[in-house]
């Protein structure tokens, strides 16, 4: 499945203009701090108001549509988990119980069914956060800075269960990362923002070779 996002979004004295495209696997969205990163996924959720949005998931159009109604699986920053429900509640918030309960299992984590939120460690919500956005089978699955909050341990093994996760899952990923082991872990392919705008594109190893700009060549370790 393919999808083409064309958006334009300003948030005070900051313009995400852009025009990205992506096939099946995973796109990894990298850049500086406010480059317009999360901006982007949040347009692609419709999280955010647009002023220009062309956004096609496979054969649907649904630049105009809500945010329930695009069949966008997303993982925030932080997660957004409701730290008072169990992780059980949590993933079937908005959705069938059943196939919630289901899904835990599938992922590994049906011990943590029952468990509040705030006891779980970062591993573990991190999981209940991946599971409640694939609940809903969604077309395309977006994940901003999903290992960012996670000790070396924890990511490392974190890291690991997110890649056997995605290629199970099948549809496209966006995966907004400022750590190239991600990248590679993922086997994805690279689009680099600035300000704002797309500087580059292409696959990891085009990108080591012929940096365009200065934060993609630190970036990659060249």
């Amino acid at each position: 499945m393919s999808w083409h996002a064309t958006v334009r979004v300003t948030l005070g004295t900051f313009t995400l203009d852009v025009d990205v495209e992506g096939e099946a696997g995973t796109l990894a969205i990298v850049g500086p701090n406010g480059s317009g990163k999360t901006t982007f996924l949040r347009a692609i959720a419709g999280a955010v108001e647009c002023e220009r949005a062309s956004i096609r998931i496979g054969a649907r159009d649904v630049s105009k549509s809500a945010i329930e109604a695009r069949r966008v699986g997303y993982v925030p920053q932080g997660y957004a988990l409701f730290p008072h429900l169990s992780a059980l509640d949590n993933v079937a918030f908005g959705a069938d119980r059943a196939r919630a309960r289901a899904l835990l299992d599938e992922l590994g984590c049906a011990v943590l069914a029952e468990r509040r939120v705030e006891s779980l460690s970062g591993g573990e919500r991190q999981r209940v956060a991946l599971a409640r956005a694939l609940v809903t089978e969604p077309d395309i699955l977006l994940l901003d800075e999903p290992l960012a909050a996670l000790d070396a341990v924890t990511r490392r093994s974190t890291r690991a269960f997110l890649k056997e996760r995605v290629a199970a899952y099948g549809h496209p990923t966006i995966l907004v990362t400022h750590d190239v082991r991600d990248v590679e872990a993922l086997d994805a392919h690279v689009c680099a923002f600035e300000a704002g705008r797309v500087v580059q594109t292409g696959a990891l190893d085009e990108l080591r070779a012929e940096p365009a700009t200065e934060f993609v060549s630190e970036l990659l370790g060249r």
